[in-house]
């Protein structure tokens, strides 16, 4: 039996109780805040590297199409890893000491991608206790206990529908039932992510949501139709889409779509859920702010909800019709029950908002509690786009006139252009999905496509420091994150690289 106390606490009390949990998946935490407890160490020098990639999938203009899941930090500094093996599949899970960069294990998984266009994330998951899960094949999920021990492989293999179920269906459900978003992990060590049905099964399921508690015995699942409410368009979580939850753990967060993992059109609604039955609580079919149309919910996208310090929600879309924005997007904004729509920021397309605590920002004199970090391109011939690429700092409270298409929007506190021209026009953008934020030094550590990683300074606003890593690839966006000894870790050209002075 859990207990659940319900205690109000003010958003800086929030903010720190975020932060004080291990790096536990995307963007640190059950809520995306993004937040590390944890000072970054200047950026001096690469102290390792390893790859996530062992086949780059190039494109023949040398971009790369896919998602990189983030890695996770244990609190005695094991980074545990998620890589690519093969060219269009296989997948490993690889720890290392996180300050030497040394070997401590590796283990394969049988994982196999479900439909898509871009290559989904392989999103890795740790609990406050150090158990990793990882995706397995037939929407199962295996564990590792023990993940700073040198050495040994998977402790244990679990499946929501039941692992004997599994067991004596394996053909049936291999082929049929595939994970297809990072896995979320909760305070206690329940776990939630999407799943992709592609045909009859053994069990009985269907596409949707999965919840599987610490105890690994009597996991459960809801369909992405009963989620939206009866839909019965609705086909699926969108790929990469990481569920989050309320600050009190109570409510479950995911988007659920009519996609079929090909689409950049598809349209649907946000969903609240039960955290622990995964009964549904509400939904919002998600529109266009502008045009009142469907937006896009594009499974090449890795936009996942975020949840503010006061509960409000937040989760980007791409605008309809394309590219009447520049191909943008919204991120929508909505109070914590999503009966109430609030005013959205003006980029939200494949994007995971990060929360910047308001005292990060002096020169701030509003009213909100906390503040918004996303990407803000303008990306170089969509629609009007000058290619003036930028990251903002955002207020969610107040409003300011967009003046690309008229609308009213989150008003900007801060932003900062990206700082190396590119040979097309405008300046290389940011390829982020989720950047983390420093209290400590008042800062956010950010990635470019010009093979950089930079420290934006939110006393100054200005970029104060910068590291290269690559000479600079189009890359599908990926996330900054800081390990308990303040190294700062970036994906960049399919290599994972820690910097620290």
């Amino acid at each position: 039996m859990r207990l659940v106390y319900c205690v109000f606490v003010s958003a800086a009390t929030a903010f720190a109780q975020l932060a004080t949990f291990p790096w536990t998946g995307l963007a640190h935490d059950s809520q995306h805040s993004a937040n590390s407890s944890t000072a970054s160490q200047n950026l001096n020098s690469i102290k390792w590297s390893t790859p996530v990639d062992l086949f780059p999938p190039y494109s023949p203009g040398g971009e790369l199409f896919i998602h990189y899941g983030s890695p996770v930090i244990t609190a005695a500094n094991t980074v545990v890893v998620p890589v690519k093996t093969g060219l269009n599949d296989g997948f490993e899970l690889v720890a290392v000491d996180g300050t030497s960069g040394a070997l401590k294990w590796t283990i394969a998984s049988d994982y196999v991608l479900p439909q898509h266009n871009w290559i989904p994330s392989y999103g890795i998951a740790l609990t406050p206790r150090s158990r990793v899960f990882f995706p397995g094949r037939g929407g199962t999920v295996y564990y590792r206990d023990n993940p700073d021990t040198p050495g040994g492989g998977a402790s244990g293999q679990l499946a929501f529908y039941g692992i004997s179920t599994y067991l004596a269906n394996q053909t049936n459900l291999n082929s049929t039932v595939f994970i297809n978003t990072p896995i979320t992990v909760d305070k206690y060590g329940d776990i939630f992510f999407g799943f992709v049905v592609s045909g009859p099964n053994a069990a009985g399921l269907q596409s949707g949501v999965a919840r599987i508690p610490l105890s690994g015995v009597g996991g459960s699942w809801v369909s992405a139709v009963a989620a939206s409410g009866g839909d019965a368009g609705i086909t699926k979580v969108p790929h990469n889409c990481a569920p989050a939850l309320s600050i009190d753990q109570r409510t479950l967060y995911v988007a659920v779509s009519n996609g079929d993992g090909l689409s950049f059109d598809a349209t649907g609604y946000l969903t609240a859920l039960d955290a622990v039955s995964l009964a549904p609580k509400t939904h919002v079919f998600l529109t266009d702010p502008k045009s009142g149309l469907p937006a896009s919910l594009p499974d090449n996208g890795s936009a996942s909800p975020t949840v503010g310090a006061d509960g409000d929600v937040y989760y980007g879309v791409l605008e309809n019709p394309f590219p009447n924005n520049n191909d943008r997007g919204w991120l929508l904004h909505f109070n914590s029950t999503l009966a109430a729509s609030k005013t959205p920021g003006a980029f939200g397309w494949d994007d995971t908002p990060s929360t910047v605590p308001r005292a990060m920002v002096p020169s701030y004199a509003g009213s909100s509690s906390y503040l918004l970090l996303t990407k803000y391109n303008n990306y170089l011939g969509v629609g009007t786009g000058d290619g003036q690429n930028k990251l903002a700092i955002l207020d969610p409270n107040a409003t300011e006139i967009d003046p690309i298409t008229g609308a009213t929007v989150m008003k900007e506190v801060l932003t900062v252009l990206g700082p190396t021209p590119h040979p097309a026009g405008g300046v290389y953008e940011w390829c982020i999905n989720s950047a983390v934020i420093d209290a400590a030094t008042k800062s956010a550590l950010v990635n470019s496509e010009d093979g950089h990683m930079y420290r934006w300074n939110l006393v100054s606003g200005t970029l104060t420091q910068a590291m290269t890593l690559s000479a600079g690839v189009g890359e599908a966006y990926t996330p900054t994150l800081i390990g308990v000894n303040g190294f700062v870790y970036a994906i960049n050209h399919a290599t994972l690289f820690a910097v620290g002075q």
